[in-house]
């Protein structure tokens, strides 16, 4: 993988000094100096401290990666919307976990494009996963080919610079058409798989907009101004309206809907490479559709 610049500024700047400016952390640099990477200067092997001159040629050469653990590679094809030399995004199908554990081993979101990754014959790649879905979540995922775009993105997440976008099903009529919910998160002690809202948790925020008045049911898309585990179910349980299906926090399952009734269908990013705002739209599933025409 190569990443190129060409320097336009007026006064001289060092190799390293211009890396940083692009968000090539020390961490990355020494790697790319001991396993395998380069930094060509013109088409030439260069050092951290040249100097570039205006219209020089900086390349980075990343060195291959490999798993840090043994990873399966999973064939189940994807529904890949989006895809360039530095990202991958998937709509991921409800009931599949985004990152391998020991109840989902070898056909998690991550084995799958691991295993697309070797169907494309895309050597010294692996998955870096930069947004995530509980595995009864559907919708966007956004994938990073290489360590340097993954840190760029975790930097974007950081700023919230990242803007998600959620539609939901909450449980009941609900008639306010806008709520700004900010309560702090926590673990909830008497389980290891539930969050709460709890003072001293960690803060977060969930804006809901109503899009739509079901039967016994309410359509809501939210955005996510913070990203907590399992944030959206919590608030909207707190708020005494559980997602349709979501039994874990009080919902009720309510066919066709056999989880919850949550999909991620947009995300807006600023590609740090092409310097331009990514828009991704993603439709709801069967499942969800069918719940609202139902419901209509």
């Amino acid at each position: 993988m190569q990443i190129s610049w060409t320097y336009t500024g007026g006064s001289p700047i060092k190799v390293r000094t211009f890396l940083k400016l692009k968000g090539v952390s020390r961490r990355l640099l020494t790697k790319v100096r001991y396993q395998g990477g380069s930094i060509l200067l013109n088409g030439r092997e260069g050092r951290k401290t040249d100097k570039m001159q205006q219209k020089d040629r900086i390349t980075l050469v990343l060195p291959p990666e490999k798993p840090k653990n043994f990873l399966s590679p999973s064939y189940v094809p994807l529904d890949i919307l989006y895809e360039d030399r530095d990202f991958l995004i998937i709509n991921k199908p409800a009931g599949v976990a985004s990152i391998p554990s020991p109840l989902h081993p070898s056909d998690s979101l991550v084995n799958r494009v691991w295993g697309y990754y070797q169907l494309r014959h895309y050597w010294g790649l692996i998955p870096h996963i930069v947004t995530r879905l509980d595995r009864d979540t559907s919708g966007i995922v956004l994938f990073a080919k290489h360590r340097y775009a993954h840190s760029l993105m975790d930097e974007q997440l950081k700023s919230h610079y990242v803007q998600k976008y959620y539609l939901a099903v909450l449980t009941g009529q609900v008639e306010e058409q806008h709520i700004l919910i900010n309560l702090p998160i926590g673990r909830d002690p008497a389980s290891i798989i539930r969050r709460k809202v709890v003072a001293g948790g960690t803060n977060a925020s969930s804006e809901l907009q109503r899009v739509q008045q079901l039967s016994g049911s309410t359509l809501y898309r939210i955005q996510l101004h913070t990203g907590k585990t399992h944030q959206i179910r919590v608030h909207c349980a707190y708020f005494q309206h559980p997602l349709v299906g979501d039994t874990l926090y009080g919902g009720k399952i309510s066919m066709p809907l056999q989880r919850q009734a949550l999909h991620c269908e947009q995300l807006i990013f600023r590609h740090p490479f092409l310097d331009k705002v990514i828009r991704i739209r993603c439709d709801l599933p069967h499942d969800m559709q069918t719940f609202i025409q139902k419901n209509n």
